[in-house]
């Protein structure tokens, strides 16, 4: 019993807490001298009482582990609430946070025969399912909207360790709230995917970006390595979504690159050598396919604004045994790569962003393709870029160029647009004649090389033409478009000032007269001239012949027809060796065979005798310029006739005597000077009816008609995968024929 009294009465000097106020003040009172005292958390032990008896001494010290592990504890949880990145207590991650959907995948320990469960969906939420629904799930309901940090990917996670409020209950409302995140850095759980996003930025933000669990390095195989045009890439798993990755890899776009390193090809054999720039690098395939093909003819600058792609793309240009010349500081910017050959395979990467080098620095040829529209580099592109040099632009934004989002092209362009049956060629007009103003802002005028629309993009490429001159010419060549809403007529407004009283006189149709209303629309404005230009056309064909690329070159076919609006010609290719005194844009174009006086050096002025030139040229253009817009076979056909073939039905319109070629924009559009009457008049006298017996009364030579013309088409099918054009004699040089022959005329009359 003595030994009992004594445990307790240690215990009760032990605890602060279960002393007696006159204790504590008797305490207060002994003097500090003769004691020793242990600080145990908090706790003060005095060494007067300590017992001599084991057994108290042994009880005493359990208890005072027991209290120190329980104000441990509670300190620990305290702490676990606030966001302590120093913590010394490394756990393991969550099975949420994975760096690729392959590991994600090896969780749920897929197989062809057996019925898996998600491994972050409960079982009342998602059954357990076989390995193509289980795969297809992982992908688009946890891996699709995951957060991204370092290389890790924190996929939404349904099970339940995320609390519900008290007061929501049922099992509707816990399946709605129990989906969240779970920090990589810290061990919070965030139900809003932007919640989350802005959680990791404020992380960052104070320097927290070490995790508390216990990481594996991301291994050097991680990244994906592609191959185009005998380039290498390597790219994040997640290349093809933008939103989700800074090195943002497109193969959809692998035409458009094509078409834009053909333009820089004919331009790198006009002068020699010239600076180029990439202006939105991302993984860098553009500007190292221009330096591993084009050598020696060009300097090529790749820039990007974000620290991540500008390390892949050194990373790149080792992989393709380039050597890198790094250069981040805004002050360095006039820095040139020195003259000689050990600047032969060396681009220049720069990080900054786009508008402020495009300021800094001269180009010779530029290049945009940023995320959605171009409109905002368009000032900073014209402002520095060369005489004679080339501006191309690639714009995504399908949505409102394309008539979907009418409002935001009004924004964007300050463009009235509507859906037509033109509405991809609307497109590159309202592009080019964004392009323009922002030329002539900078007094510098264009002259479009190509403009290409696809399902994907609008591609325009212009020359650059300087002085107050031709930038007033650009200028008046943008105007509005009158567009008949009944029959879909249209034509450009007459130049002017002066209001007109009757604006519906100007269309070819009388459908005001017979409707009620209003019948049409003024859209705009839109960049009227012409879209192509033959010459620049026939030598990119030449140079993706010479670099192999076979995508390009049907395209390229296609619009040598478009621009020079004809169906049926030669085709011969142009040696730069043997040219001689090509004439472009009112200058004459370096070849070999020329002398010194036969050409323009870039920034010099134009001498009398190339201006008279010039002149000469734009009259020749004009008269031979394509017609604007296409006409779509399948809009204007007529309800209960089977309209003609194609090809017959240009052949049909070539004899009428109109000029008629297919176009690129539409497979069953058809570019013509026709009038729309005169089109559908043709299109209903060779169309036939629907049933058999119309066909027996109608003309007995109809029957013979559509068999001639099946035997032409057929001819012509036959030779269409190998036929190639002329080049114009004027030109003067000698010429490689690729082969054989359209025919001329068409037999069904």
């Amino acid at each position: 019993m003595a030994a009992e009294e004594t445990v307790e009465a240690s215990l009760a000097q032990l605890s602060p807490e279960r002393r007696q106020p006159g204790q504590e003040d008797s305490d207060e009172g002994k003097p500090e001298g003769g004691s020793e005292t242990a600080a145990l958390n908090g706790v003060v032990v005095s060494g007067k009482e300590k017992s001599n008896n084991l057994d108290v001494k042994d009880a005493g010290s359990e208890m005072e582990t027991e209290e120190k592990g329980t104000e441990e504890e509670s300190t620990r949880e305290s702490d676990s609430n606030i966001l302590d990145v120093s913590s010394d207590y490394p756990r393991e991650k969550h099975i949420s946070i994975q760096r690729h959907l392959a590991d994600l995948e090896k969780l749920a320990n897929l197989k062809e025969d057996e019925k898996k469960p998600c491994p972050l969906c409960p079982e009342e939420k998602f059954k357990a399912c076989y390995s193509h629904k289980l795969h297809r799930h992982l992908q688009n309901l946890h891996w699709k909207v995951s957060v991204e940090f370092e290389g890790y990917r924190m996929c939404i996670c349904h099970l339940p360790c995320h609390p519900v409020k008290p007061n929501l209950v049922g099992d509707q409302t816990f399946s709605k709230m129990g989906a969240h995140y779970h920090c990589i850095i810290c061990s919070a759980t965030i139900t809003r995917r932007t919640d989350m996003i802005g959680h990791i930025n404020r992380h960052v933000n104070k320097g927290e970006t070490e995790s508390r669990f216990i990481t594996v390095p991301a291994p050097k195989s991680s990244h994906e390595v592609l191959k185009e045009l005998a380039t290498d890439v390597q790219v994040l798993p997640n290349y093809s979504t933008p939103q989700k990755t800074d090195s943002y890899f497109n193969p959809k776009m692998k035409l458009n690159r094509q078409l834009i390193f053909c333009a820089l090809a004919v331009l790198a054999e006009e002068r020699k050598p010239i600076e180029c720039l990439d202006a939105f690098g991302a993984t860098g395939i553009m500007g190292l396919q221009w330096a591993k093909h084009l050598r020696s003819s060009v300097k090529v600058t790749i820039n990007d604004c974000n620290e991540n792609s500008v390390t892949m793309i050194q990373e790149n240009c080792h992989l393709n045994k380039m050597k890198v010349k790094l250069n981040t500081k805004e002050d360095d910017n006039d820095e040139a790569l020195g003259d000689g050959e050990e600047n032969t395979d060396t681009i220049e990467v720069t990080k900054m962003d786009a508008n402020v080098i495009m300021h800094l620095r001269s180009f010779d040829f530029i290049h945009l393709d940023p995320y959605g529209t171009s409109v905002n580099y368009l000032d900073s592109a014209f402002r520095n870029v060369r005489n004679l040099g080339i501006v191309s632009l690639t714009s995504t934004d399908t949505s409102s160029l394309y008539a979907k989002a009418q409002h935001v092209a009004l924004r964007h362009y300050g463009c009235n647009i509507v859906r037509t049956e033109y509405y991809k060629e609307l497109a590159a007009r309202i592009v080019i004649a964004a392009v323009t103003r922002a030329a002539a802002r900078c007094n510098k005028g264009i002259e479009v090389l190509l403009a290409v629309a696809l399902e994907h993009f609008v591609l325009v490429v212009v020359r650059v033409l300087r002085g107050p001159s031709p930038a007033d010419n650009s200028a008046k060549k943008i105007r509005y478009l009158i567009h008949c809403q009944w029959c879909e007529e249209r034509i450009f407004q007459r130049e002017g000032n002066m209001v007109e009283e009757n604006p519906y006189q100007q269309l070819p149709c009388d459908c005001h007269g017979s409707m009620p209303g209003k019948t049409a629309v003024v859209l705009g404005p839109l960049w009227s001239g012409a879209l192509f230009n033959t010459g620049f056309l026939r030598r990119m064909l030449f140079e993706a012949v010479q670099y192999g690329l076979d995508e390009a070159q049907p395209l390229l076919k296609t619009l040598v027809c478009e621009a020079e609006c004809t169906t049926s010609k030669h085709f011969t290719t142009h040696s730069p060796c043997d040219e001689n005194k090509q004439e472009e844009c009112g200058v004459y174009i370096k070849t070999p065979n020329n002398s010194a006086e036969s050409y323009l050096v870039p920034g010099k002025r134009k001498s009398n005798e190339v201006i008279r030139n010039a002149a000469k040229r734009q009259k020749a253009e004009n008269s031979a310029e394509h017609p604007a817009f296409y006409y779509n076979i399948h809009r204007h056909s007529i309800k209960g006739m089977n309209m003609p073939k194609l090809n017959k039905f240009l052949c049909y319109l070539s004899e009428a005597g109109y000029r008629v070629s297919r176009t690129h924009f539409d497979p069953m559009g058809v570019r013509t000077n026709a009038p729309l009457a005169q089109f559908k008049t043709i299109l209903m006298k060779y169309s036939t009816p629907t049933y058999t017996g119309g066909q027996a009364e109608g003309p007995l030579h109809r029957a013979e008609d559509v068999q001639a013309g099946e035997q032409v088409e057929a001819a012509a099918d036959g030779k269409v995968e190998d036929a190639e054009f002329l080049e114009d004699d004027k030109s003067g040089v000698a010429a490689a024929v690729f082969t054989k022959d359209y025919p001329t005329h068409c037999a069904a009359d």
